[in-house]
């Protein structure tokens, strides 16, 4: 079983940074799609960002040159860096795994909270 631990979140003033920190417990295979997603009060949870095994990523068009999704140096650790945020950046953020030909597998949230 595979289980997902969020860090970083926080409140933080507009034009500032925070980096989000995703560990996986358990086998997440060495093919994998790893991402962010968040959920503001009253709207749908959408996607943030993600990163595939090869590398590539793809981003939220109201993210694109403000945040940035990498995998870490250890094993099944991925992040988002946050820079430029804004107060609509509000949201409990939540990082994903899918890893090849399984189930998507969800952390429990970290609330990112940003002041005008």
């Amino acid at each position: 079983q595979v289980q997902l631990v969020e860090s970083g979140g926080g409140l933080v003033q507009a034009g500032g940074s925070l980096r989000l920190s995703c560990a996986a417990s358990g086998s997440i295979g060495s093919i994998n799609t790893r991402g962010w997603y968040r959920q503001a009060p009253g709207r749908q949870r959408e996607l943030v960002a993600v990163i595939f095994s090869g590398g590539t990523t793809n981003y939220a068009d109201s993210v694109k040159g403000r945040f940035t999704i990498s995998r870490g140096d250890a094993a099944n650790t991925w992040y988002l860096q946050m820079d430029s945020l804004k107060p609509e950046d509000t949201a409990v953020y939540y990082c994903a795994v899918t890893p090849y030909g399984r189930t998507t597998y969800w952390g429990q949230g970290t609330q990112v909270t940003v002041s005008s």
